[in-house]
């Protein structure tokens, strides 16, 4: 992504075959970044028709997050806007999905921080896109997003709201399978308002206009009923801020670049409304998934899970979508309960951490397997517990794969393990020259020539071990002959166990 920050595009929109594509290394980059990865997340987005300001409000957005403690956050007057791409003119300019380089650390009053991340969204219904891909990138921002920002212009009519009712349609059908409304919060941002002497700018007046526009009443027809029920039954909280026009020298002048000076007076003002409210930290509503809160980690996670099911021919019927969600949810859980044991292991032998006895580690394995277990099982998840156990089947295979890791690594750390092979080698040449010389010296030489001859096997042995562990070839011969010594080894030990323990019975008899 380089040093500076800057928009990074994640998911991409194939115009040929209409197809969508996750960029999954620069998400990884942006949300695992150390200092937030483990942090609840906010994202909000801004999403509605093509050419209509999104990215040019989410650079103001930008502005504020960098300038936070300055009262003057608007910038000077001649300052160019910059950040995500924006430019006048008729022609989209966003493509598929982008988040901003940069996830914002917040505090809050209580003392806990939140991680925010601004995303921006392809404008809906320009001359490239079918309903598919409007749908889909709407659907995913919003399935994604803590707040989703729809930016309309001068009204709320009749079409958009038919519009969010096909993008939440996803959402109303999950619910009747989870319980819960399935997204968080949605803003109506109505641009180019003109009618302040009804409704007045700002919230206020927005409220107002929104509970009115949103009412269902019993004379309406049943389709004007149904598609404000929808839009009620699938967001917990829904708002509407009224913005006034920003001025003909921004519509009309080509040359036009952010500055605050060709920017009408009442616009900028209302900016200074909108913006600290919506990213005061107290006011920041974290990302949530079936009641969860979910962290950097865990949004990456559903990224992935989402992404899958929109590149398929067509939009995902809403049990495809409720088991993307579960699935994601699963993953997320297992993620976390590994991370635990990881980091458990890690604090009894990772790293440079002296060896620990087998018996002793071993211990410390299923105590800490159990821990991240308890994590996975005690975390909500949806799915029901049939789908559930196999995510558990899959914990438990990949915490053992990180058991036998932990303990090769700590055998590793064992002088004697390193040098069992070559000692139980140079023992055995010793014990065989001995041998060899007493039965030469009572002249049995047959039987000496097959000790000199098996000295030699194991002479050659000892030497082709060391080429092999200073040239790092022929791996699987030198596999070979550490298994043959520690055979050897074991067999001798069960030798020496067996005349220990006849010698201790002969002395309690004699006793």
């Amino acid at each position: 992504m380089g040093s500076e920050p800057g928009p990074v595009q994640v998911v991409t929109v194939c115009k040929e075959d209409h197809s969508f594509a996750l960029d999954t290394k620069a998400l990884a980059q942006i949300l695992l970044a150390p200092e937030v990865r483990d942090k609840h997340v906010v994202v909000l987005s801004v999403a509605g028709a093509f050419r209509k300001g999104k990215s040019f409000l989410l650079d103001f957005m930008l502005r504020y997050m960098y300038r936070k403690g300055d009262e003057n956050w608007l910038g000077r007057d001649d300052e160019p806007l910059t950040g995500f791409s924006w430019r006048g003119g008729s022609e989209p300019e966003t493509t598929g999905i982008q988040l901003w380089s940069e996830v914002f650390p917040v505090q809050r009053s209580d003392g806990t921080e939140v991680a925010v991340v601004l995303m921006d969204t392809q404008g809906a219904f320009d001359d490239q896109s079918t309903v598919k891909d409007c749908a889909t990138i709407f659907a995913l921002s919003t399935m994604t997003s803590s707040v989703q920002i729809y930016n309309l212009s001068q009204n709320i009519q009749e079409d958009d709201l038919q519009q969010l009712q096909l993008f939440t349609e996803y959402g109303r059908l999950a619910m009747d399978e989870i319980f819960l409304k399935p997204f968080q919060s949605l803003m109506f941002l109505i641009r180019d308002w003109s009618f302040p002497y009804e409704y007045t700018y700002g919230f206020k007046g927005g409220k107002e206009f929104l509970d009115k526009r949103l009412q269902v009443k019993e004379a309406q027809h049943e389709e004007l009923q149904t598609v404000r029920e929808h839009i009620h039954s699938c967001f917990t909280n829904i708002s509407c801020f009224l913005l006034p026009h920003p001025g003909l020298k921004v519509a009309t002048n080509p040359a036009f670049q952010g500055q605050l000076k060709d920017v009408a007076p009442e616009f900028k003002e209302q900016l200074q409304s909108l913006i600290p409210k919506l990213l005061h930290p107290d006011r920041l509503a974290e990302k949530e998934i079936n009641g969860n809160k979910v962290t950097c980690r865990g949004l990456l996670e559903f990224f992935k899970a989402y992404i899958k099911i929109y590149q398929g021919e067509d939009l995902p019927q809403p049990k495809s979508m409720l088991m993307a969600t579960a699935e994601a949810n699963n993953l997320a859980a297992v993620a976390t309960a590994k991370d635990q044991y990881y980091k458990n292991m890690e604090k009894v032998c990772g790293g440079d951490l002296p060896y620990v006895a087998p018996d002793s580690l071993e211990e410390k394995h299923q105590f800490n397997s159990r821990e991240a277990l308890h994590t996975f099982s005690s975390t909500k998840k949806m799915g029901g517990q049939e789908f559930c156990d196999r995510y558990q089947a899959q914990l438990d295979k990949e915490l053992e794969e990180m058991w036998q890791s932990f303990s090769k690594h700590n055998e590793s750390k064992n002088l004697f393990s390193a040098f069992r092979t070559p000692a139980v080698l140079f023992v055995l040449v010793c014990l065989l020259y001995v041998v060899s010389g007493v039965l030469l010296f009572v002249g049995l030489s047959t039987f000496a020539l097959v000790c000199d001859c098996s000295l030699g096997v194991v002479m050659m042995a000892m030497l082709t071990w060391a080429f092999i562990r200073y040239s790092g070839r022929y791996r699987t011969v030198g596999g070979a002959i550490d298994q043959a010594a520690g055979v050897v080894l074991e067999q001798a030990t069960v030798v020496l166990n067996r005349s220990r323990g006849t010698s201790v019975a002969e002395q309690k008899k004699s006793s």
